[in-house]
């Protein structure tokens, strides 16, 4: 994330202005920083203002708790009234998916999501060229609670002549440039994703309807599958399933449009 701190910060201020226009009610949002622990940078807001300006002075550094980040957003934090759907629940990931101290599992945090009906979505910090073997993670998370991950630096590059790619001395991926073409394909591949999360999360749809079960006796989780009869090369993004009961300690309330 280092490498490319500066574009990536502006992809994310995008989407706060983007997801929380200042001074409408229905619209608000946090920000959790997730270094050496997970922490509550800026609680819940009406104003965007406050978040970006927080966001201006982070600067990656230290290990990795995202476990617990997610979980934080999912519980500790001051909550916005409302049904389960309205407002609706996002959370926005910004990172590699690599997790290093967190106290709680992936597995527990999906859980915790699925059960608050949150969804959530990633933009992946990963560099074009280099393995990351929690990657998938950020899949296992998205695809678990109807979201996706964007992959802006995923071979975005491979076909700008003159860049090399390789690791620096002290361990850290460093990128050599040899075409100004190089910089202006990785804006345009962040902004291209920070357009995609944002068309996703402006215009779903929010679909109800009664199970064929009694749900105050039901405690598994239900997978449901929506599909399109008459559009079947529609790729269609969707929760793949829930809970009837929510998890005990609140839920997260991300954004509403």
């Amino acid at each position: 994330m280092r490498i490319q701190w500066a574009t990536f910060k502006e992809a994310i201020l995008e989407l706060v202005w983007a997801l929380i226009p200042g001074g409408d009610p229905r619209c608000s949002g946090y920000l959790i920083t997730y270094g050496n622990q997970a922490e509550l940078a800026v609680n819940t807001t009406t104003d965007s203002d406050k978040i970006a300006d927080k966001i201006r002075s982070v600067k990656p550094a230290g290990t990795s708790a995202l476990y617990d980040a997610v979980y934080r957003a999912c519980t500790d934090r001051k909550l916005v009234p409302g049904e389960p759907y309205v407002p609706r629940r996002i959370i926005i990931v910004i990172g590699d998916g690599h997790d290093s101290v967190s106290k709680h599992s992936l597995d527990q945090v999906i859980e915790l999501a699925q059960r608050n009906l949150v969804t959530i979505y990633a933009m992946s910090t990963e560099n074009f060229g280099f393995q990351n073997e929690t990657a998938d993670d950020l899949v296992k998370m998205t695809d678990g609670t109807g979201g996706r991950v964007e992959y802006p630096l995923g071979n975005l590059y491979h076909d700008v002549d003159g860049y090399l790619s390789h690791p620096s001395d002290d361990g850290n991926y460093a990128l050599t440039v040899g075409s100004g073409a190089y910089a202006s394909q990785i804006a345009g591949g962040i902004l291209k994703a920070v357009a995609g999360i944002e068309g996703d999360i402006q215009q779903q749809y929010v679909m109800r309807y009664v199970p064929d079960v009694d749900t105050t006796r039901m405690r598994e989780y239900r997978r449901i599958k929506v599909d399109v009869p008459g559009l079947p090369n529609v790729n269609i993004v969707t929760k793949p399933g829930y809970y009837p009961f929510p998890a005990r300690g609140g839920f997260a309330t991300n954004t509403s449009q």
